[in-house]
């Protein structure tokens, strides 16, 4: 199976360049500038995301060999997370595998019984989908399309 690796881990938060700014200050995490945001009514944002109507700003930033992605959901609204919660408790959104040809790597994993939220998305630069393991945590699969798309970590 066309496995590259891990991609990013992503996490959501109530606002994002403060978070942003703690990982690029403390754990010398570096911005690539790959920032955008989406309004309500990106219908395949939403299928990915398994959520009706969602907006929020997205960023990256390159920690050596992994990234990781933030959110700033503004819809639907978020519910807060204890700010000290237990480390058992659910937390981050989900971790993405990079893959070389998303359609055969979602194909192989639906046949195995993996549920998806909706086949891959054709977003441009990349083509995505999530899933959830069996315990129900959110993993993504994406192929990134463009060579000099900015969050790329493997190279063909």
């Amino acid at each position: 199976m066309p496995i590259n690796g891990m991609h990013h881990a992503a996490i959501s938060t109530p606002n994002i360049e403060r978070i942003m700014n703690f990982y690029k200050e403390n754990f010398n995490c570096k911005d690539i500038k790959s920032r955008s945001q989406w309004e309500k009514g990106s219908n395949n944002i939403d299928k990915v995301l398994d959520l009706k109507n969602s907006s929020a700003k997205q960023g990256f930033l390159s920690c050596g060999n992994v990234m990781i992605e933030f959110f700033e959901y503004s819809s639907p609204e978020p519910q807060p997370m204890h700010k000290n919660r237990p480390v058992n408790n659910h937390g981050h959104t989900h971790f993405c595998f990079d893959v070389t040809n998303i359609d055969e790597v979602y194909s192989d994993l639906v046949s195995k019984g993996i549920n998806f939220h909706c086949p891959p998305q054709d977003f441009g630069q990349v083509k995505a989908t999530y899933g959830r393991d069996c315990d129900g945590n959110v993993f993504e699969i994406q192929e990134i399309i463009d060579p000099k798309y900015p969050a790329r970590v493997f190279n063909d």
